[in-house]
């Protein structure tokens, strides 16, 4: 039986990977980029209509920088591009003040080479990471300015595994596909009581307004 994997939420940062300098450019294969940056509120992961914000704590990947994480290119499991294991290998990831950095030298294979061109010529220069938050890792708070949508801000405190961190050539959009699932619960856990008595008609404006799911009695 194959394990069954926490399902992978991934994010993408734009200008955030490149090659590192040296003294002869033309043969420098040190890749570096940013992952992940803290305290930096997110692009709007759901629609114009329903608004959610990300903003990433520091301290939130403390716990999985000896996970065994790999290097990808464009997050495809057969594009190798290095690799840490407990802290160990050909990839080096860490924090600093900005967020999880990541550094590795370009192997010297296909995939390698084309990421390496493909940087010099800045056809590349963006970078996406995978993970799962952990259960208790998160908070959700909600805002509206008058009558306008409801904006929502998730605070991720702690991730629980980082899978792997990726230059991408063209990243798809954010899968926010649990994030979503977590805001509904937050939205379950805070929806308000449906005052008593109201008519079946005020009941369902309520329910509609606030997306509380409950029936007249």
């Amino acid at each position: 039986m194959k394990p069954k994997f926490p399902e992978k939420e991934s994010r993408f940062l734009t200008e955030s990977v490149q090659l590192r300098s040296s003294d002869d450019a033309a043969e420098s294969r040190m890749v570096f980029g940013y992952a992940a940056k803290f305290s930096r509120q997110s692009e709007n992961l759901g629609s114009t209509n329903y608004q959610f914000y990300e903003i990433i704590q520091p301290g939130a990947f403390d716990d999985v920088l000896n996970d065994d994480v790999r290097a990808l290119f464009n997050h495809e499991s057969s594009a190798i591009l290095a690799r840490s294991k407990n802290g160990q290998g050909s990839l080096k990831i860490g924090v600093d003040s900005v967020g999880l950095y990541y550094e590795f030298e370009a192997p010297d294979t296909q995939v390698g080479r084309d990421l390496v061109t493909s940087l010099k010529r800045g056809d590349v220069d963006q970078s996406s990471f995978s993970f799962t938050v952990s259960k208790d890792g998160e908070e959700w708070e909600s805002s509206q300015d008058g009558d306008g949508p409801t904006i929502y801000k998730r605070t991720i405190k702690k991730v629980a595994r980082l899978f792997d961190v990726s230059p991408v050539t063209y990243p798809a959009y954010p899968d926010a596909t649990v994030a979503l699932r977590s805001l509904e619960d937050f939205q379950k856990q805070s929806a308000p009581t449906l005052p008593e008595p109201l008519s079946t008609p005020l009941r369902s404006v309520w329910a509609a307004r606030f997306g509380v799911n409950q029936q007249p009695a």
